[in-house]
């Protein structure tokens, strides 16, 4: 007898099964010998919670506001590219699930389903979260402001710059089992509808060339209406930087151990930097991802500082074995999670929840 999907590791086992070996080394992957891949995980686990008793409930909700935007839930789905090579519904049923729960999603630059078609299913539904859109950065700057204009049309609110993958990093399990993309799955966006080939390897060649810097990051919010945020912040001096050239805000991201291993974990990062932009730009954003896996997870990265949260293979991992349906079960349990904890430590809205609920206090 199958036994009940009751939490994010069950959808994990399910999608692990659905998957090929190649597609599961792929999406499941991190770099070199994975060691910040299971240590994002073990950081939010290791942070514990002290609750408040006795505190008034009553009209107790989950809603907040980002980019001046009432949204219902502070947690987006983050960019992950080739949905459609996970299941045939690919970012559309993702994007359908993020929205039927009241998160956000970012939409990534190698969306194997054009951003026209993503957009339009989710652009009436009032009770959405944001729809954002994930940037890399293309050295042709004639296609990068031809790319903008269409996620403007389309109704995309804001851009996600990623800065921290000049080069591919190194994964073992993805090397060993190739990445033999479905007939019909590519990434829609690309020049010539093909993703660069990036250097496994060393600073010449491939995207390092053409690697952005920050004259390209002022360049591009000249180029757009959009708010900016930045993706892959590790150190405080560069969320500061990126929020003096006039960013929205900043995602503390270490590509969820993707790119560099050994890097720390979010959830060691998160405090520094918040800090950090607090004292230099205290009304920029702060968004932070990677390893959060339980509703305690999202409270503790609030409690930390973050103004929300991104959540990246526990969602694709749904979308794989189950379409949207799964993608949306993943995360009305998060969501669940997440109620269920601030009811048990004494906060009624998102202003309740601060750092005095996290223990040990000298920690964090």
């Amino acid at each position: 007898m199958t036994q009940p999907i009751v939490n994010l590791q069950d959808h994990e086992r399910a999608a692990q099964a659905a998957l090929s070996e190649a597609a599961w080394a792929y999406f499941s992957g991190g770099a070199a010998d994975e060691i910040t891949l299971r240590h994002n995980v073990a950081a939010w686990q290791s942070l514990g919670l002290l609750p408040r008793v006795l505190q008034d409930l009553r009209g107790g909700h989950t809603s907040g506001r980002l980019l001046g935007r009432k949204w219902p839930m502070p947690l987006l789905v983050a960019p992950m590219a080739y949905q459609r090579w996970a299941h045939p519904e690919g970012e559309s049923g993702m994007a359908l699930a993020a929205a039927a729960q009241g998160c956000g999603m970012v939409l990534s630059h190698q969306t194997s389903t054009p951003l026209h078609d993503v957009a339009a299913l989710v652009a009436s539904d009032a009770e959405r979260g944001p729809l954002w859109f994930q940037l890399y950065w293309l050295a042709d700057r004639g296609a990068l402001r031809e790319l903008l204009a269409q996620v403007e049309a389309a109704g995309f609110e804001a851009l996600v710059l990623t800065v921290d993958a000049p080069v591919q990093g190194v994964r073992d399990r993805e090397r060993r089992h190739g990445m033999p993309l479905p007939e019909g799955v590519k990434a829609a966006h690309w020049p010539n509808s093909a993703p660069p080939k990036k250097p496994r390897t060393g600073l010449s060649g491939g995207l390092a060339d053409a690697a952005p810097t920050w004259a390209d990051v002022q360049w591009l919010m000249g180029q757009t209406r959009l708010p900016v945020l930045l993706k892959g912040i590790t150190h405080p001096q560069d969320a500061v930087q990126a929020l003096n050239l006039g960013a929205a805000g900043v995602i503390v991201s270490n590509h969820g151990g993707r790119v560099l291993d050994t890097l720390p974990a979010t959830a060691e990062l998160l405090p520094g930097i918040v800090q950090a932009v607090r004292q230099h730009h205290p009304q920029a954003l702060v968004l932070v991802d990677g390893g959060i896996r339980r509703g305690t997870d999202l409270f503790k990265a609030l409690a930390l500082g973050a103004d929300a949260a991104l959540i990246g293979r526990p969602a694709l991992y749904g979308l794989a074995h189950a379409g949207a349906r799964g993608a949306a079960h993943v995360l009305r349990l998060m969501r669940d999670e997440f109620e269920a904890t601030m009811a048990l430590t004494g906060c009624a809205d998102l202003h309740d929840i601060d750092r005095d609920r996290l223990w040990p206090l000298q920690h964090v």
